[in-house]
């Protein structure tokens, strides 16, 4: 079988969101951090996106994050492209991957978060609350502007898509994708082996066309680093209500937190 080669428009703004599992209104999401890191990110002002094929090896990752589901992969290393005839639509799929960056939240504040994420800090952990709604809002609006984020030091023009869905999880061993129609690149990355179900991961990624290569204003190719910037404001976020609470938990040293809030201006907790 030969594909022919579509390359699709840049830096959409949810293209994928009839594919994917969205919440129901009013829907809270949580994140779990050190509070270093949350220290971190708001002084540098951005979200933490990692790549899907380069997370560090742990029992909480899921290191098929992303990939072919194993049946697919059978049928799609036989099918080509009409223009590349040694380039497989399996290859396509591993390119797309390399591409494609997600920040996870979870739809529950469970204790299987607490237990496991933001662990190991000598400032203990803090639980993060977003309304999902406005979180959405604020960043289409900031993917919609060039200046949105960072490569290295340098800001990169708009070739990400933004998509938003949960996570459904699969026996991978067994579940197919492509028993039909071919299946959008994407799909595979909302889709986990059901062992990880406890944590009712939603998921924001940003992706790349799995085509061509990109290059900087410097001249420079693009690399597709382990992890990307998206530009964030904590402190107008928690102003306007898209992040509603910041959560002590029992290991949070909050003389600490709070002394690292007031010198950014941001209420204590």
């Amino acid at each position: 079988m030969k594909l022919t080669t579509l390359v699709p428009s840049l830096g959409l703004i949810e293209p994928y969101k009839p594919l994917l599992e969205q919440p129901n209104s009013g829907q809270r999401l949580y994140k779990i951090m050190s509070v270093e890191n949350l220290i971190r990110s708001i002084k540098g002002s951005y979200l933490h996106f990692n790549r899907v094929d380069r997370y560090e090896d742990s029992p909480l990752v899921d290191t098929n994050d992303g990939a072919e589901l194993p049946l697919d992969q059978l049928r799609n290393r036989t099918v080509t492209f009409e223009k590349n005839p040694n380039k497989s639509l399996s290859d396509y799929y591993a390119s797309a991957r390399s591409r494609t960056y997600a920040c996870c939240f979870s739809l529950e504040n469970s204790e299987h978060l607490w237990l496991n994420y933001g662990t190991g800090s000598s400032m203990g952990q803090i639980g993060l609350e977003f309304d999902f709604a406005k979180l959405r809002e604020r960043l289409n609006v900031t993917l919609s502007s060039d200046a949105a984020l960072m490569y290295g030091d340098m800001r990169c023009h708009q070739i990400f898509s933004i998509n938003y869905g949960k996570i459904t999880y699969i026996d991978r061993n067994f579940y197919e994708l492509s028993t039909g129609r071919l299946p959008n690149p994407i799909m595979y990355t909302y889709i986990k082996d059901q062992k990880f179900s406890k944590e009712r991961e939603f998921r924001i990624s940003l992706s790349a066309t799995g085509f061509g290569q990109f290059q900087l204003i410097n001249g420079q190719e693009m690399d597709f680093q382990p992890a990307l910037a998206l530009a964030f404001d904590f402190g107008g976020a928690i102003m306007d209500g898209t992040i509603t609470e910041l959560r002590p938990g029992p290991t949070t040293n909050l003389a600490q937190l709070n002394a690292e809030l007031a010198q950014i201006g941001i209420q204590t907790v």
